[in-house]
């Protein structure tokens, strides 16, 4: 079973090992700040908190009211703890990035990243709970997604089944619909960016190469993986910027269907001369509803690629969920008044006064983040049995002209 199984997975090895090292190519060569972002939204620190490196009591570290447990990434101006949140027990990451290693380009990209996490709320996206800033420091705490990299998870199974493909693809789809319609775009989709909480559902990550765009205004920054690049960015021409969305998310579908790279090459110039072609290999094995899905994806004219609106109508999304076809997210309005989790607030010795502020302003600080976590199913096995996951799964969208419903908020990230 090993010999039949390691073929498959080769192509994926080499791939990531060749990614890694052209991205990192890339990132010098545009100054780009990935190492350095954080996947959460913008602005300014969102309340101050006292950062320990040893709690008096138990020695532990701690930042804030966060217990850290271990490093669970690591970039070269930044690295990612899992910590859990002492009041609530809630397991979090959080990323720690120094910012007297940035230069003022780089800070900058770097809160626009925590702008637009904080103007995100899908059950598919890491969510942002709190920004804890010093002099030197800034803290972001995030969703912790336990299940790992979506790439982690096709090297150690292989590729996926299309019915487990299509309802991971669903989930993905949704979740950058969405960001599309609030004007935002990722421009780092990839599978070592997509992942997957307790219960497998999708968590997209890392929103450093992520933009405001304006219908009508072109972007010119060639950012990203380059095997999951659009090839108009290899071109050097301006972009409108969900087109290129649009084309990683063609590469995402191959990827998860066949277990490898659509296009792929030993060097930057052999991947560039493929991309370029548009020419890729059918697995014997994919469907053809999922090849004619393919096409719709990677398009070599950006202005031909279809709009993600018209896949979530596709067949090849729908099979299996015809009562259910997918459609675009209709976020939920945030409840800020839940009695129970402000008396529990209050139990923890908040005044009624400060937690109305931070609720109402969205603060992002202590109190906010509190809220958000009494939310949340916990995290820690030990607390109540369960593991950490988003139960709003994708077959709760809603009819057209109707509010979705979630069941739970989403976690894991």
């Amino acid at each position: 079973m090993r010999n039949r199984v390691l073929p498959l997975l080769a192509p994926v090895f080499l791939s990531k090992l060749w990614r890694r090292r052209r991205t990192k190519a890339i990132e010098k060569l545009h100054g780009s700040a990935s190492e350095t972002s954080a996947g959460a939204g913008g602005g300014s620190s969102g309340g101050s908190a006292r950062v320990s490196s040893r709690s008096r009591a138990s020695e532990e570290p701690h930042i804030g009211k966060y217990k850290l447990l271990k490093t669970i990434g690591k970039g070269n101006f930044a690295k990612v703890k899992l910590a859990k949140h002492v009041p609530t027990g809630k397991e979090v990451a959080i990323k720690i990035i120094d910012k007297t290693q940035l230069n003022p380009g780089s800070l900058q990209k770097l809160f626009r990243e925590v702008r637009i996490m904080k103007m995100l709320d899908h059950p598919n996206i890491v969510k942002l709970f709190q920004v804890i800033e010093t002099e030197k420091t800034l803290y972001l705490v995030m969703e912790y997604a336990s299940g790992g990299e979506v790439f982690d998870y096709l090297v150690l199974h292989g590729r996926m089944k299309e019915k487990e493909a299509r309802a991971k693809f669903r989930q993905i789809v949704s979740a950058v619909q969405y960001c599309h319609q609030k004007r935002i775009i990722h421009r780092d989709l990839k599978a070592e960016n997509l992942l997957l909480d307790g219960e497998m559902n999708i968590k997209i990550a890392d929103f450093g190469f992520s933009n405001e765009f304006t219908p009508g205004a072109k972007l010119d920054t060639f950012c990203g993986s380059p095997p999951y690049a659009a090839p108009e960015l290899f071109q050097g021409k301006k972009y409108d910027g969900p087109e290129v969305d649009v084309w990683s998310l063609g590469v995402i579908l191959y990827t998860l269907v066949s277990g490898s790279l659509p296009f792929d090459g030993s060097t930057l110039r052999e991947l560039r001369e493929r991309v370029l072609r548009g020419k890729y290999r059918i697995p014997f094995y994919m469907s053809t509803d999922c090849e004619n899905l393919l096409k719709k994806f990677l398009v070599l004219n950006p202005a031909k690629r279809a709009s993600l609106e018209s896949i979530m109508r596709d067949k090849w999304m729908n099979t299996g969920y015809e009562e259910e076809e997918l459609r675009p997210y209709i976020e939920p309005q945030q409840d800020f008044k839940d009695h129970k989790r402000i008396e529990a607030l209050v139990c923890l010795g908040y005044n009624r006064q400060e937690i109305e502020y931070s609720l109402a302003e969205a603060k992002y600080d202590d109190v906010f983040a509190t809220y958000l976590l009494l939310g949340r199913k916990s995290t820690d096995p030990e607390s109540d049995g369960s593991r950490s996951g988003s139960s709003l799964s994708l077959r709760n969208t809603a009819a057209p002209g109707q509010p979705q419903q979630p069941q739970a908020n989403s976690h894991a990230a």
